[in-house]
């Protein structure tokens, strides 16, 4: 039995190509110690209609990067489970949504010391408000300007810095919030 407040190690992941495609499984615990078998997982950045970014912080407990900001919502897919359901659980697990509409707006292979992922991005602009769960240690909505500000000064999990940077900016004139901006 796994305590509250712990991952499970003997969680079974789907390992997948470099396309994403499952091509077998193991537990998060060599997903995460090292091996670096590429595993899927969903990102969702969460904006509000005033163009501010929600972000949750990672708890204390948690393998990977903790104490962190991180995306809105991020979450492993289950082995057997298809991409935009495991984002619709996430979602929910995370931040108690429901009810919004996503677009997907890319996927990529993200590379840490200890793990390989092959990550969705969504993104989705909502009126709802998150509600953080007990498996993320809060959450609050971050202007642009917070968000540049704090880059590069070890708030943010490298993950998401990079992505942020590298895919959401750029691509944030595709919605009417961000067209002053643009």
């Amino acid at each position: 039995m796994i305590a509250e407040g712990q991952d499970n190690a003997e969680e079974i992941f789907p390992i997948v190509d470099e396309n994403g495609v499952p091509i077998g499984k193991a537990t998060r615990g060599e997903c995460h110690g090292g091996k670096k078998l590429l595993h899927p997982v969903v990102h969702l950045h969460v904006f509000n209609p005033k163009g501010e970014l929600f972000l949750q912080r990672r708890p204390e407990w948690k393998d990977i990067q903790p104490g962190k900001w991180d995306t809105a919502v991020g979450g492993h897919i289950d082995y057997g489970e298809n991409v935009s359901d495991a984002l619709r659980r996430e979602a929910y697990e995370e931040l108690a949504l429901t009810g919004y509409e996503f677009t997907h707006l890319l996927s990529y292979i993200f590379e840490s010391e200890r793990e390989r992922e092959y990550v969705n991005v969504f993104i989705t602009v909502t009126s709802l408000t998150p509600q953080p769960s007990r498996e993320t240690a809060g959450g609050r909505f971050w202007t642009l300007e917070e968000l540049k500000e704090n880059l590069g000064k070890g708030v943010f999990t490298p993950n998401f810095e990079q992505e942020f940077q590298t895919h959401v900016l750029p691509n944030l004139s595709k919605y009417s919030i961000f067209a002053a901006e643009s």
